[in-house]
């Protein structure tokens, strides 16, 4: 005869608690987002950061604990993959928020060249993704030059002057004044390389600030230089595409690509327009890459 067993609730097999989460454990995930301050440091030149990221993706408690690390650091996670790493960007609170006064302070205090510099670094997006369908794409590639970004703004600025003039609206509003519609005066009123007398761009001409732009964000990992033509040459890392399409919303960009003004995407100063197309819409609820 077999004899039967009856198991109580208290009996029955309690599932495993999860594990605790240990000091080292604190330790890696602040590590794994350190990394990610350092955007020029490269998952696959670096076997820690490449083990982190393994582990983020494969030990969901552990990613969870660095998203927290993250977020208490006023820093929002855009993607943590092996092509971009831990990709963040700060929060307007957060300590490593870039300020843009701060940022064009260091060339100049004047008001005027804040929004310049603001306009250049939206060239630059622009210029890098002129579509929806390049930011989508994992695998697209921007290229940019310095003069070409010069050239783009300048068309752009030169079919802003026809619009206002068609509307008969004023087409020289304060230089303070918000918006595409007051840049296009201060920017063509500006030299685009300056004189020097050995030919170097000065900070304050079109060309200085587009340098000053692409440089910073070089420094940032989001852009790499590839030569010395046109001013400077550069194409867009993954981190980059990730920055763009989190501030593709922005009135400004939105209002820029709307312009029908879209360059070539090797980066030179030629221009091409716009193909006819209503597929314009982007990202909501998104800003620039700076905090006022």
């Amino acid at each position: 005869m077999t004899e039967h067993v009856e198991w109580s609730e208290t009996e029955a097999a309690a599932p495993s608690a999860p594990a605790a989460v240990t000091p080292a454990d604190a330790a890696d995930a602040a590590r794994l987002v350190a990394f990610g301050l350092q955007p020029k440091t490269q998952p696959a030149r670096d076997q820690e950061y490449t083990e982190l990221l393994r582990r983020y993706r494969e030990d969901p408690p552990f990613a969870r604990l660095a998203d927290a690390v993250a977020t208490g650091l006023g820093l929002v996670v855009l993607e943590v993959s092996p092509r971009a790493g831990m990709a963040v960007t700060a929060a307007e609170d957060s300590v490593f928020a870039v300020r843009m006064g701060d940022y064009a302070r260091r060339t100049s205090a004047d008001g005027s060249d804040r929004f310049l510099h603001g306009l250049a670094h939206l060239a630059v997006a622009a210029m890098a993704f002129p579509r929806p369908e390049d930011l989508a794409d994992d695998g697209y590639i921007g290229r940019v030059s310095v003069n070409g970004v010069d050239a783009f703004v300048r068309q752009a600025c030169r079919r802003l002057e026809e619009r206002a003039a068609e509307q008969g609206e004023n087409t020289d509003p304060a230089t303070d004044a918000p918006g595409l519609e007051a840049a296009w005066r201060i920017w063509v009123r500006r030299s685009a390389t300056g004189a020097t007398k050995d030919a170097r761009r000065l900070a304050g001409s079109t060309t200085g600030i587009v340098g000053k732009a692409v440089a910073f964000l070089t420094d940032s990992g989001f852009l790499q230089r590839t030569g010395d033509d046109n001013g400077g040459t550069y194409r867009t890392t993954a981190r980059y595409q990730l920055q763009v399409r989190d501030m593709a919303g922005s009135a400004a960009l939105a209002e820029l690509l709307e312009l029908g003004v879209v360059p070539i995407t090797d980066g030179s100063p030629t221009l091409l327009p716009a193909e006819e197309s209503d597929d314009l819409e982007l990202v909501a609820d998104a800003g620039l890459p700076f905090h006022s």
